[in-house]
């Protein structure tokens, strides 16, 4: 039970705002580029109670990776829908890699002023889950825009693929999206796909924005996932 309240502090703030700005920021880019769908259904806000997903909350509990309610988008409205949808695709991702650099950030330099602070005292009682919740912050997020770009519809970077195909071979590839979900689970839960593609990418971009800070997100990270 106590490692459940640790996981649930640590975990569930950062995983939070990393699925609810996600969709927040697909809404957003829609609104600019013609479509008011997402803010006239009130989904242009960071209030998690208008995206929470159960399932997809419990999910970055049990598996480090989790959704919120997808943002209604109809591209039809869209000004430009073949090539707008690129936009609203990638900026899912695009949000999370910017959470995961700011967090990234913040977390070099909470650590540099944590490692002056005595053991026990108020300063260190305060940076250690402060750093924790950072460096999931950066895993989180990271994992996210990775996941949400394997370009198979219904996944951002299926829709950014289907915008840089010709015609022809976009709508061939927008056949796939009701099995897009299935094919998904196969790819990554009954391939090699997360050992070999995710995982790699992954642990290159922990290093490049945590820096020396890399072996502190893995080690959360290993902890939050045990």
């Amino acid at each position: 039970m106590e490692n459940f309240f640790l996981k649930l502090s640590v975990m569930l703030v950062p995983g939070m705002l990393a699925v609810v700005c996600h969709e927040v920021s697909h809404g957003y880019v829609a609104w600019r580029f013609g479509d008011p769908t997402a803010k006239m259904m009130g989904r242009l806000t960071l209030n998690p109670i208008k995206h929470i997903d159960i399932i997809g909350t419990l999910m970055i509990f049990f598996i480090g990776i989790g959704w919120a309610k997808p943002v209604p988008v109809v591209f039809e409205n869209l000004r430009n829908p073949k090539r707008d949808m690129i936009w609203v695709a990638a900026a899912g991702p695009i949000t999370n890699i910017l959470l995961a650099t700011v967090s990234a950030i913040l977390l070099r330099g909470l650590m540099f002023y944590g490692n002056t602070a005595s053991p026990g005292s108020p300063l260190a009682m305060l940076v250690e889950p402060l750093v924790m919740m950072l460096a999931f912050s950066v895993y989180i997020n990271l994992l996210l825009a990775i996941f949400n770009m394997i370009p198979v519809p219904p996944l951002d970077g299926g829709r950014v693929l289907a915008g840089l195909l010709p015609s022809r071979q976009a709508a061939v590839l927008s056949r796939i999206e009701p099995y897009g979900m299935i094919l998904i689970i196969v790819l990554v839960f009954f391939t090699n796909m997360f050992s070999y593609i995710i995982s790699p990418v992954l642990g290159i971009g922990v290093r490049l924005l945590a820096g020396p800070q890399s072996g502190v997100v893995l080690g959360v990270t290993r902890l939050m996932m045990h």
